[in-house]
């Protein structure tokens, strides 16, 4: 069995009756699977890249528990170590975890994006919070300008949400 489609089943069992936060990484998941595609990241990143989709936001259940919070700063520390247990039992390679793992600690932090896999997962997750959170224009205006890099997240954003009189994206 393809081992992305063993992440996604474990995570659904993870977050069994949490309906919003499978719809959450589900749809973040199928954003960033999307844009490593077509920015053309090389199989290797794009696997790392589609795990941590399905996965990132892993550490809200113990985050929840230990502070009542969801926070993304409880997430990144949180993360990692629910992540590395799911990811253990499924055998998946130790880089893969690792690689998995940092990103999961840092899927919050925006100040210094480089990596193209970081980049996506970033930008992956923005495309589902602008519409799970109700954000304005502006804000999103400000997220294009603050955070976007990639040629296919940008067309993503501005269609989904920064379309112009026509409706086309801008």
């Amino acid at each position: 069995m393809n081992l992305v489609a063993q992440v996604e089943r474990a995570m659904i069992g993870y977050y069994t009756g949490d309906v919003r936060r499978i719809n959450h990484f589900l749809k973040v998941y199928g954003f960033a699977k999307a844009i490593g595609e077509l920015e053309g990241l090389p199989e290797n990143e794009r696997l790392v890249l589609e795990i941590a989709a399905l996965t990132h936001d892993i550490g809200i259940r113990s985050s929840e528990l230990k502070y009542h919070s969801s926070s993304g700063e409880h997430q990144q520390v949180e993360g990692p170590p629910e992540a590395e247990k799911l990811l253990s039992a499924l055998h998946v390679a130790p880089a893969v975890i690792s690689r998995v793992c940092w990103l999961i600690a840092h899927h919050h932090t925006y100040g210094v994006i480089q990596q193209a896999d970081y980049q996506i997962l970033v930008e992956a997750d923005f495309l589902v919070n602008i519409h799970e959170d109700g954000l304005s224009r502006p804000a999103i205006e400000k997220i294009e300008s603050d955070i976007f890099r990639t040629d296919t997240g940008i067309t993503f954003l501005r269609a989904l949400y920064l379309p112009n009189e026509k409706g086309k994206a801008e």
